[in-house]
């Protein structure tokens, strides 16, 4: 079959990433397809290197929807608008599958122009589904398998999920093996030899943030045992909480753009984190995980990736609760250090 099809799933890093094993196992039913994904800028590095270069899908359409909504009736926003459509409408899609159940996504969709417009039947914004053509319904709990569903469906053939890989950037490469020649000139002991662990202690909201001190008592006990903690950071600013668990523990904040995180996470013997990007990139690439979560359900969002090598802690009592709360989960908040030192060490 040599369908073109395209995939919208614009943000976030996540989210992204949970489509990824859809798509790749899309490439590897139907070898023949030609496929395309609409993202935002600052994610189209999950996909593609700076020269276009990417092992999952053959086209990246930049949708900057970010951009767009700080001047919405701008000319500088309708131009890019009509421009992003008649790019997807150049590479005449057979079918477009909404990975993301938005409005916002499901306009940039029918923007496309593609013969068949496939999206889920119950989005994450209802007023979505008038938009779609054909609406599926998913009956697989966790997300990247309902990916599996609406990629298939979409397609007309059984779509398994499939391990991801990501786009190797040379230079981005070359400054992660800087970084860690870096670290063990600094830390001649034996310590420098039994590796790093990547520490990822912020997320989209407060209520799935596990808390600076108790990150901090977990660096701290990492190091006590013999290897090196470092603190994600992507580039644009520190946060508090960053720097918190950097005072506390000792720790080192390393600042990357996403390639370099790509690169540097590889190398991870370890990351730990909440249900953030980088712990679901972690599981994509791979690296052992740990997993802290409260108010989402890792049964749903949890980073099932093929391949992935992860231990997932939630508290019993934890409820699902999506409204974005600043006060981090009463469930999440009853997680204890020893808990999590002791899963962190079992997967070193």
């Amino acid at each position: 079959m040599s369908a073109r099809v395209l995939i919208v799933r614009i943000g976030a890093m996540g989210d992204v990433l949970h489509g990824m094993p859809a798509v790749a196992g899309l490439r590897a039913a139907l070898p023949g397809c030609v496929i395309g994904w609409a993202v935002e800028p600052r994610w189209a590095s999950l996909l593609q290197t700076e020269d276009g270069v990417g092992p999952l899908v053959d086209r990246v359409h930049l949708v900057r929807s970010k951009e767009w909504g700080r001047a919405p009736f701008s000319g500088a926003t309708v131009r890019g608008i009509q421009a992003l459509r008649r790019e997807l409408r150049a590479e005449e899609y057979d079918v477009c599958v909404d990975l993301q159940g938005s409005i916002k996504s499901a306009v940039i969709g029918r923007l496309a122009g593609a013969k068949r417009f496939v999206g889920p039947a119950a989005p994450r914004e209802r007023e979505a589904r008038l938009l779609y053509g054909e609406r599926v319904g998913v009956t697989e709990r966790n997300v990247i398998g309902q990916a599996c569903e609406l990629v298939g469906a979409g397609v007309g053939a059984s779509v398994r999920a499939a391990r991801v890989e990501l786009p190797v950037e040379i230079e981005a490469e070359a400054w992660a093996n800087e970084v860690l020649l870096g670290l063990a000139a600094r830390r001649v002991s034996t310590a420098a030899l039994k590796g790093f662990v990547l520490i990822a202690p912020t997320a989209g909201w407060g209520a799935k943030e596990w808390g600076a001190e108790r990150f901090g008592a977990l660096a701290t006990g990492l190091m006590q045992a013999g290897f090196r903690v470092m603190v994600n950071k992507t580039a644009g600013g520190v946060s508090p909480v960053q720097e918190e668990v950097a005072r506390i523990s000792g720790a080192e904040i390393v600042e990357s753009t996403l390639p370099q995180m790509i690169a540097l996470t590889r190398r991870a013997a370890l990351v730990v984190g909440g249900d953030t990007g980088p712990v679901h990139l972690a599981a994509a690439l791979g690296r052992p995980v740990v997993a802290l979560f409260g108010p989402t359900d890792p049964a749903r969002n949890g980073p099932e990736f093929v391949g992935a090598r992860v231990t997932v802690l939630r508290d019993a009592g934890s409820l699902t609760d999506h409204k974005r709360r600043e006060a981090i989960d009463p469930g999440l908040e009853r997680v204890r250090v020893e808990e999590v030192l002791a899963a962190a060490l079992a997967m070193l």
